[in-house]
């Protein structure tokens, strides 16, 4: 085994020597690397050392060209550290186009702050990163460390592609770890990328990837973690928070996390106790009763932003964030879990990924996964989730952080992978109801109450909070389809209760019909116009991703100006396919009135490359029916 480690590690240094001694200079590239790059990664080596289940050494050396100011974030130059986590060693060396040094930078001249402004209780969870300004561009960054920490239940994903616009020349990962703590692998997006798997033993593990060009990110693609390639690593032995774990699967996986990390964290004050049992009463229902803790708890406590995974697995006290008032994901958790438990209703701590792009657990390979904890309330044969980050949440809303996942449940009995809320595109509704008229100048006033339900709840919720600039900043946006846009008075009720939230607005537009000679021409569709602009992408390489589809339902009465009839009416408007439903129609009624009724049904799905076209076009005759004319002539 030493003898295949020494060969590695020689190998190693030779490819670092090499690096360091080739040319740095732009010119150097090849113009296929160059070709959609923002960066380029000349050189990049990762050596991971598990020396026992209490000892983790990670190396880094990474050579990278940054071509624009948006290619920075591909130097990747920075390290997390905790109490059980500490950087040993970092510094960067900056090269101008040519190869040349122009700056080295010592530990001392990077930035260390605490990933948590202004919060002591996290003040050991810091980061430190390099800040450097460019001169001019192109630059290279050559950046090395070293870290070592105590916790090896979180083994670090190999990626040697981290994002879009960064080209590879060569990356390397090589882990060394002893046979006896069930090391694993799951290998995920290999295929059309130059990567070899160099060495695989019961003690090593090394992959090489070389010349991968630089990846174009197109429009309704998934994140490119879905795209590129990586490898998950973990351990079936490992270590975390001070004490030593063993789970070769969920179950045993939960019950560790339950007895050794979250036990003794949910103790509250006898004060505390009486005040949560005065305010839920004599209430029954477990439901009812933990929408009584959670209102307690949005009303005394403030999120404090901070990853699962940096600044520790292990909850904060619940004394602690009854006595602060605020904590983190975990914290606020824990807390609310500790609350309920005072009142007999049952939670765990539920631990997922959370983001608008919906990513899983993957639920067939057991380790630490994550960077967000919920709350789960067993409600029948379904689960209640509760958001304790959010000071304004509906009661049991997900909305589009957190639904629809692949999440792992921490029982007491054991661990168990579950999906989250599915909002069903039917059920992801905005109704438009409403009124506009056109007086005989071509100047508009209107009202329209839009209700949102669903996934849609979120995106609309959101604008009670903005200030009056932000908001009419808003409307313009949302209805850039009218010129010369005046906003009157605007209302809205939010309905936690129902999930529903109501927008009633006034507005209006000089010109809003184009009047010449005797004629006057306006679109039928004020109000709701079709914002999708998919554009055309020749060659398009990977598949698009509908992450969440919806229904929008349109009424809207219009009252055409006096001493004007109609030339020309769009005609009723129908399609259908595998991309969804859309669907208008006018009708007339009396005293110079019409009806305009719109639905818009959006599937959402995930779609080939090949099928990217015929989306577009579906979307294209939405969009041109959406902007269709009437035409009246003057008396």
């Amino acid at each position: 085994m030493k003898k295949h480690f020494f060969a590695l590690l020689f190998f190693s240094i030779t490819l670092i020597s090499s690096a360091q001694k080739s040319e740095l200079a732009v010119t150097a590239i090849s113009d296929s690397i160059k070709e959609n790059a923002n960066a380029i990664v000349r050189f990049d080596q990762t050596d991971i050392s598990i020396l026992s289940q209490r000892s983790l050494n990670t190396k880094n050396h990474r050579i990278v060209t940054v071509l624009n100011e948006k290619g920075f974030d591909a130097t990747q130059a920075y390290e997390y550290y905790d109490k059980s986590t500490s950087v040993k060693n970092i510094e960067a060396i900056v090269y101008d186009a040519f190869g040349k040094e122009i700056k080295r930078i010592k530990r001392k001249d990077f930035k260390d702050q605490s990933v948590v402004g202004g919060s002591t209780l996290f003040s050991d969870s810091r980061i430190i990163y390099l800040d450097y300004t460019a001169i001019s561009y192109p630059f290279t960054v050559e950046f090395t460390s070293e870290v070592e920490t105590s916790s090896t239940a979180f083994l670090p994903n190999w990626m040697p592609l981290r994002g879009f616009n960064t080209s590879i020349e060569k990356s390397v990962l090589n882990i060394i770890y002893p046979s006896d703590l069930g090391f694993k692998k799951k290998e995920f997006q290999f295929s059309g990328f130059n990567i070899k798997k160099a060495t695989d033993t019961n003690t090593q593990l090394s992959y090489i990837a070389t010349n991968i060009l630089a990846q174009k990110k197109e429009d309704y693609s998934p994140s490119y973690k879905d795209l590129f390639p990586k490898v998950m690593m973990g351990l079936e032995r490992f270590h975390l928070e001070g004490v030593d774990g063993t789970a070769t699967n969920w179950i045993d996986f939960g019950k560790w996390y339950s007895e050794k990390i979250l036990a003794g964290t949910t103790d509250l004050s006898e004060e505390t106790k009486t005040k949560i049992k005065a305010i839920v009463g004599d209430e029954k229902d477990p439901v009812k009763k933990a929408q009584l803790v959670y209102d307690f708890v949005q009303k005394k406590s403030r999120y404090v932003s901070i990853q699962v995974g940096i600044g520790g697995w292990k909850p904060m006290l619940a004394t602690d964030v009854d006595r602060l008032g605020y904590g983190d994901c975990k914290a606020l958790t824990n807390y609310t879990k500790a609350l309920l438990q005072v009142v007999d209703v049952p939670s765990y701590n539920t631990v997922l990924y959370g983001d608008s792009y919906k990513t899983n657990i993957e639920s067939d390979f057991v380790s630490m996964q994550g960077n967000h904890m919920i709350l789960s309330i067993p409600n029948g044969n379904h689960y209640t989730w509760l958001e304790c980050t959010s000071q304004d949440a509906p009661f049991g809303y997900q909305g589009t952080f957190t639904d629809d996942r692949d999440v792992l449940i921490i029982k007491p009995e054991g661990g168990e992978i579950v999906r989250t809320k599915l909002y069903e595109d039917r059920g992801n509704t905005q109704q438009d109801k409403g009124t506009y008229t056109i007086d005989e100048n071509g100047h508009f006033t209107g009202t329209v109450s839009i209700i949102s339900e669903g996934s849609q709840y979120t995106s609309k919720a959101i604008i009670e909070s903005l200030q009056p600039t932000e908001k009419e900043s808003h409307y313009k946006e949302y209805w850039d389809n009218i010129n010369n846009l005046k906003l009157g008075k605007i209302a809205f009720t939010n309905n936690k209760e129902n999930i529903r939230f109501t927008e009633d607005i006034q507005i209006s537009a000089s010109n809003y019909a184009t009047i010449s000679a005797n004629k006057m021409i306006f679109t039928v569709d004020a109000f709701n116009q079709s914002s999708a602009n998919v554009k055309r992408i020749r060659n398009r390489k990977s598949p698009f991703q509908i992450q969440r589809g919806y229904l929008d339902s349109d009424e809207i009465e219009i009252n055409l100006p006096t001493g004007f009839t109609i030339e020309f009416l769009p005609a009723n408007f129908e399609l259908k396919g595998k991309f969804g439903e859309y669907k208008t129609e006018i009708i007339k009624k009396e005293n110079n009135k019409l009806t305009y009724k719109r639905s818009m049904l959006l599937n959402k799905g995930k779609y080939s490359n090949k099928e990217y076209d015929e989306y577009r076009l579906f979307m294209e005759r939405v969009s041109r029916n959406d902007n269709a004319k009437i035409i009246l002539t003057k008396n």
